[in-house]
């Protein structure tokens, strides 16, 4: 009895030991027939091969001049039938960003001049001016007035039809500018080219005015001056205008509006009729347009810095002038960053100044680097953008390969346009050693040089001289 006890336990533990071996078998056949591309090394690179660089992953609080963003400068231009005169002084390094307030005065009779085209000469004095600003890097939005001198003359305008013909005059250099003009500001009507105030100041001037600056572009956001002025272009109202659907294929797509009156009172001085209905809609036009003007009355509230953030990250503020109102400016100056205003502990302490200097516009900073090399390298990248605006220009990229302050390689990448993710594989024929690897964006290139790049805004990882961001190291 013992004996055939034994020997039925013996078999059932015979029996379970096959059993094992064969479903072991079975998984491992099905792991080698059907493994994931993580597991066997195939497209995707195993994740314990690949590497995080050694750069920092801190964000500066330092003040970065990235393209199409900033507090601007005025540069004032009068053109005349002779050409254009400006004071080129203005242009400085640490400015990225100027108002071209465009006195175009000379060619209206209501403004002191005589009604007529704009010459060959007016054009390339504009031309010019905005040549200039391109081989400096810099960028420019663009307003034209027939108030002289931009003293606050109003009823300074010549004809509509004239009014469209200089529009269309204009746009014909404008288009040559892709990368250096930010925005147009519609502008041309009432004191300033504030489009206020002119007896014209109405519903089918400013129509006719956006409908030619929109279709007589190819690539420029045109800006007005209040929501109403969009939606009488629209066709809508304050209440219908959340109902309407606005494509990249539509003209409206580039309109957008400027602020002159910014933070200034609960409308924004007249700004809007509505201010969270017309906030609702702008933002909708602003996370990929410009959007920025002056901020105004010193006594306000409205710009306190623990009131007024949420609606500059709404609105993806871009752009304000450095120069209007100068109390307000002194004012953030001599505010505080605190838990009050957010969470961002990096900027506790610091001034409200800087804090919004370095929020308008887009502020990237990498926040993983991740490399595997075989046979060819893989990069990982994970990028943050903490501005308050969006990068509205798509940028060209490459990969720079250094080696002992020389670029031994460079790779063409796919465009850069914000993404929070980057993932590149490329194929590299280098020599033996150890290579500095750098991400350069930029808009363009001018004689053989970078213009228009992006700064990332983690500590130590710019090269000015390359113009390009380090974002880790190979070894060959």
């Amino acid at each position: 009895m013992k004996k055939t006890i034994i020997t039925i336990c013996l078999a059932v533990l015979i029996g379970m030991l096959a059993i094992t071996a064969i479903l072991t078998f079975a998984i491992k056949c099905k792991n080698n027939g059907n493994s994931s591309e993580e597991e066997t090394g195939g497209e995707l690179p195993p994740t314990t091969e690949w590497t995080r660089q050694e750069i920092s992953y801190t964000e500066t609080t330092e003040k970065i001049n990235n393209p199409d963003q900033g507090f601007y400068r005025p540069i004032y231009v009068k053109m005349t039938a002779d050409g254009a005169t400006w004071n080129k002084n203005i242009i400085t390094q640490s400015t990225q960003l100027y108002h071209l307030r465009t006195d175009i005065s000379a060619f209206s009779t209501n403004g002191g001049g005589a009604d007529g085209e704009l010459t060959e000469e007016a054009l390339k004095g504009l031309n010019g001016v905005l040549a200039a600003l391109k081989a400096n890097g810099k960028n420019a939005v663009v307003r034209f007035a027939y108030d002289a001198g931009y003293g606050g003359k109003k009823d300074a305008e010549p004809s509509l039809s004239l009014i469209q013909r200089h529009i269309e005059q204009v746009c014909v250099v404008l288009n040559n500018y892709e990368s250096t003009v930010t925005a147009i500001e519609a502008g041309l009507v009432g004191p300033w080219g504030e489009m206020h105030s002119s007896a014209i100041a109405n519903k089918d001037t400013f129509n006719a005015i956006i409908d030619r600056f929109l279709n007589m572009t190819d690539d420029i956001p045109v800006l007005v001056r209040t929501p109403k002025m969009i939606y009488d272009y629209l066709g809508v109202n304050v209440n219908t205008a959340q109902d309407v659907e606005i494509t990249k294929d539509d003209l409206t797509y580039r309109l957008g509006l400027f602020n002159d009156g910014y933070l200034g009172s609960g409308n924004d001085l007249g700004t809007y009729s509505n201010r969270e209905l017309d906030v609702e809609f702008l933002c909708g036009q602003t996370d990929h347009l410009p959007y920025g003007g002056e901020v105004v009355i010193p006594n306000s509230t409205f710009h306190d810095i623990d009131k007024c953030l949420p609606e500059m990250f709404k609105l993806h503020l871009s752009y304000l002038n450095i120069e209007w109102n100068g109390q307000v400016i002194e004012k953030w100056k001599n505010s505080t960053y605190t838990k009050e205003c957010g969470n961002e502990s990096l900027y506790y302490g610091k001034t409200a100044f800087n804090y919004i200097e370095n929020r308008m516009g887009y502020r990237f900073v990498v926040t993983d680097s991740e490399f595997y090399n075989s046979d060819n390298l893989n990069i990982k990248l994970k990028v943050e953008n903490r501005g308050f605006g969006n990068m509205n220009k798509s940028k060209h990229a490459k990969l720079l390969f250094v080696r002992d302050g020389e670029v031994a390689a460079e790779k063409s990448v796919a465009d850069f346009i914000g993404q929070g993710e980057l993932n590149y594989s490329i194929e590299i024929d280098l020599t033996e050693g150890e290579y500095e690897v750098y991400l350069c964006i930029y808009g363009e290139e001018l004689e053989e040089n970078i213009n228009y790049a992006v700064q990332f805004a983690n500590e130590n990882i710019w090269n000015a001289d390359l113009k390009a961001n380090k974002i880790g190291k190979v070894k060959i």
